[in-house]
């Protein structure tokens, strides 16, 4: 417990110094710095090829978009609609029946899931739903519901390659991920110069943009929402970083342990507590029922032309959904390859829960609340969560508090989660450098959780549009790598998953008694 309070005392003292001389100065100078580097992003990732061609679709139609639903599409037909035919498979195995001692992982199937969906399953399911509904009509919800099925055979296909090519370390620690397949994936092909460049690329993204993503956007929205709800809380925010700071402190510092046997815990009772809340206010609106469904279907394939069409709507609703599920990012192969298991493909199918649990159930039911309310036309023009929680207190004025500690369990749990993708890309690109010249490879994880914890704090307190943003780029520029290595490599799933099901079809009828190799 020492080094935990030294470890605190190294990031502490820092974050009060730079917190408290940090002015809107500061905050412009470091927009200004990361503007550039957004606008040359943004003519990336956000290219529109269907413009570039002459072609007008009413609205633009971002070319990362185009390529995770390519992705999603392909992997769904490449595995025969796995997607729906594995679900009740994937539930056998987050239940444990076919867990057995003596695997190799340091995790289990329902902590991996429950850790990955932690990192998802967030303020965008809240306030990233309020933004789709809100320009993309209710319509937006249809095309949600859509990319999130799809969503489910992208990560089977990377978390399944994240068991098969993952790394067990000396200290019986689990490394993998994109950066592993990619690497060593591609080696096996004989393409060990391109498949380095690109494990490279991926970390290098995931480290950066877990800087972002995974803290500063979490801990910023906790104190404004903290505010609004508790309006003495004003000038507080930075107290309110801190504490955030050192309760996901404490966790980080034990590893995907550690952070699994709290997100085990927390991740159940936020999705219930929420689901239960969203679950009032729609019995409350029950006749609305069919008006909000009618809405649904026609808004999705409407040729309003303010909401940029149909195409337009779709658009609005993949993009959500792809922010909101990360399915085609690769970040959640990371939690995953951890697992317990000696056939990588069961945590394919375990990882199938995971998209539909964000986005087809928790995504779906929060467009329910605002539509079945009415305030998808959003006539005040409020901004994201504060939309949601505007729909919530039709049930009652003191109905919106339940959204606060709500938001704080969704903002931690992704805190604590991109904190460990953050670190094992990290370690990734300079843990053996560390371990070669410093002796301890650990130092290349506590620096990395150093800078993480200060800019988690500091998150509360600036309000640095362009870094976040440019954070969010990067984590949309993993898709690039990680789907080239899905496509190269989804031959090795496809055999891995017909062995699989093989085997599974001479086991006994009753999975509970099945004892896997």
């Amino acid at each position: 417990m020492k080094k935990n309070y030294l470890f605190f005392l190294l990031f502490l003292s820092p974050t009060l110094l730079l917190a408290q001389n940090s002015g809107s100065s500061f905050t412009d100078s470091l927009n200004n710095l990361f503007q550039p580097l957004l606008n040359f992003l943004d003519a990336v990732l956000f290219w529109d090829p269907f413009k570039a061609l002459g072609i007008d679709l009413g609205t633009k139609v971002p070319v990362i978009i185009i390529w995770l639903i390519f992705g999603a599409t392909f992997f769904t037909i490449y595995f025969k609609f796995i997607n729906l035919r594995g679900l009740k498979h994937a539930v056998q195995l987050v239940m444990g029946h076919f867990d057995k001692d003596g695997h190799e992982g340091e995790i289990s199937h329902f902590q991996a899931i429950a850790t990955a969906c932690a990192s998802t399953v967030g303020l965008g399911n809240i306030a990233g739903v309020a933004v789709a509904i809100s320009l993309g009509g209710p319509g937006a919800t249809f095309w949600m519901i859509i990319a999130g099925l799809l969503g489910m055979t992208t990560k089977f296909t990377e978390c399944t390659l994240g068991v098969k090519y993952r790394k067990l370390n000396p200290d019986n620690t689990v490394s993998g991920g994109p950066m592993y397949y990619l690497r060593d994936g591609f080696a096996k092909k004989g393409w060990k110069r391109t498949g380095k460049f690109m494990a490279i690329l991926f970390a290098i993204l995931a480290s950066f943009g877990a800087l972002g993503i995974g803290n500063m956007f979490q801990s910023n929205q906790v104190a404004a929402q903290a505010i609004i709800t508790f309006p003495a809380l004003a000038g507080y925010e930075l107290y309110i970083g801190i504490l955030i700071t050192i309760l996901v402190g404490i966790v980080i510092i034990g590893g995907i342990k550690g952070i699994a046997n709290v997100n085990d815990k927390l991740f159940p009772i936020m999705a219930i507590l929420y689901l239960a809340s969203c679950l009032i206010v729609i019995g409350m609106n029950f006749s609305h029922v069919f008006d909000a469904f009618r809405l649904i279907f026609e808004g999705a394939f409407s040729a309003d032309a303010a909401k940029g069409g149909f195409v337009g709507v779709m658009v609005m609703g993949f993009r959500r959904a792809a922010f909101s599920n990360e399915a085609g990012i690769g970040s959640a192969a990371i939690a995953h390859s951890t697992v317990k298991t000696q056939r990588p493909v069961t945590e394919g199918f375990v990882s199938l829960l995971e998209p539909f649990i964000d986005t087809v159930v928790i995504c779906t039911m929060t467009a329910l609340v605002i539509i079945f309310t009415g305030f998808y036309e959003n006539p005040d023009n409020l901004a994201g969560a504060q939309l949601t929680s505007a729909a919530f207190s039709t049930v009652s004025s003191w109905f919106p508090y339940l959204l606060l500690p709500t938001i704080f369990l969704f903002a931690y749990t992704t805190i604590i989660s991109w904190s460990y993708y953050g670190v094992k890309c990290f370690d990734f690109l300079v843990g053996d450098k560390c371990e070669k010249y410093l002796g301890k490879r650990i130092y290349a994880t506590r620096a990395y959780q150093i800078v993480y914890l200060i800019i988690t704090a500091l998150g509360s307190v600036l309000s640095l549009s362009a870094i976040v943003d440019f954070s969010d780029m990067l984590v949309l520029a993993m898709a690039v790598p990680n789907i080239i290595g899905l496509l190269v490599l989804a031959p090795e799933v496809r055999q891995e998953l017909n062995e699989y099901m093989i085997w599974i079809k001479t086991q006994v009828k009753n999975p509970k008694k099945v004892t896997s190799k």
